[in-house]
């Protein structure tokens, strides 16, 4: 149960699933947790591997105050995912110039402002969308560059391990990163991989990445809707640091960065993925009462 905006209890809204067509007609798998009278709409984008339930808690939470909230699955994840990925080809910008692009011509619309809310990948997404203006606002937790550089020394070993042993391993084998053998989410395409690995190795990410980096710089100079970009002291993957690195090139967005202590929140730690775990309510909160000022 929930709290309502007159202070009385109401029902968890349930999400309706659905299909949304991306442009090249891959179909992606919708839940759409709306609200009766919604002040504006929420696009949750996730991170890599992570599929649309783990944000179930978040948009229903966001339903419950108001705002319609729409969560996805990536191609090659969750509901999204081809029977197998052996064989399955993309590119991991995919993601966001295609898959998070589909969802957010669905969902803005001129009645109604449309925020993204992101997670880690999904705030490197913004950046990709054919039309970023189509958003008010971005809200993004746990984004950064993915560097081992930025990590902690115990966390980079563990990060070097992973790109350069159990990686090679497993693809060769599976076909696919298959990554839930190790405990960390969802198996993920071929290609993920070995684009994320490159692109890890750069401290600046993709934008150093000769082939592309043009390209990539290009994209995120026309984004100017205001970012606000928060990262907890002890995300071992991507520490603040990591995050000023990429945020760095939304240069045309008024940008506000916050470091969260997971004291703040009452909570011992929040890593990576505590950012959408029901500890962290007053941080939803205070996002969704940026989203209505």
């Amino acid at each position: 149960m929930s709290t309502n905006r007159a202070g009385g209890h109401t029902p968890d809204v349930e999400p309706m699933t659905d299909q949304v067509t991306a442009a090249d007609g891959y179909r992606l798998a919708v839940r759409r947790y709306s609200a009766p009278d919604p002040r504006a709409r929420i696009v949750m984008a996730g991170a890599t591997g992570v599929p649309q339930g783990f944000y179930r808690r978040f948009a229903t939470h966001a339903a419950n105050a108001g705002f319609d909230v729409v969560t996805f699955d990536y191609r090659g994840i969750g509901d999204s995912a081809p029977a197998t990925l052996r064989g399955f080809r993309m590119d991991y910008r995919d993601w966001g110039r295609l898959d998070l692009a589909a969802i957010v011509e669905d969902t803005a619309d001129d009645h109604l402002s449309t925020h993204l809310v992101a997670h880690s990948y999904g705030g490197q997404a913004l950046g990709l969308l054919p039309d970023p203006s189509r958003l008010q606002s971005m809200h993004a937790f746990g984004t950064g560059t993915g560097w081992s550089g930025y990590m902690p020394r115990l966390e980079r070993l563990r990060v070097r391990l992973l790109w350069d042993l159990a990686g090679p391993v497993i693809t060769r084998s599976a076909g696919y990163l298959a990554w839930s053998r190790l405990g960390f989410g969802e198996d993920l395409p071929l290609d993920v991989y070995q684009q994320w690995k490159r692109w890890c190795r750069y401290p600046h990410h993709y934008f150093e990445d000769p082939d592309i980096s043009s390209e990539m710089i290009a994209l995120f100079e026309r984004v100017d809707v205001p970012i606000v970009a928060i990262n907890s002291t002890d995300d071992r993957w991507i520490p603040p640091g990591s995050r000023d690195a990429f945020m760095s090139f939304y240069v045309n967005a008024k940008i506000t960065t916050r470091d969260l202590r997971p004291s703040a929140l009452g909570v011992s730690s929040l890593g990576h993925m505590g950012y959408f775990r029901e500890e962290a309510k007053p941080l939803w909160n205070d996002v969704l009462a940026d989203l209505t000022d």
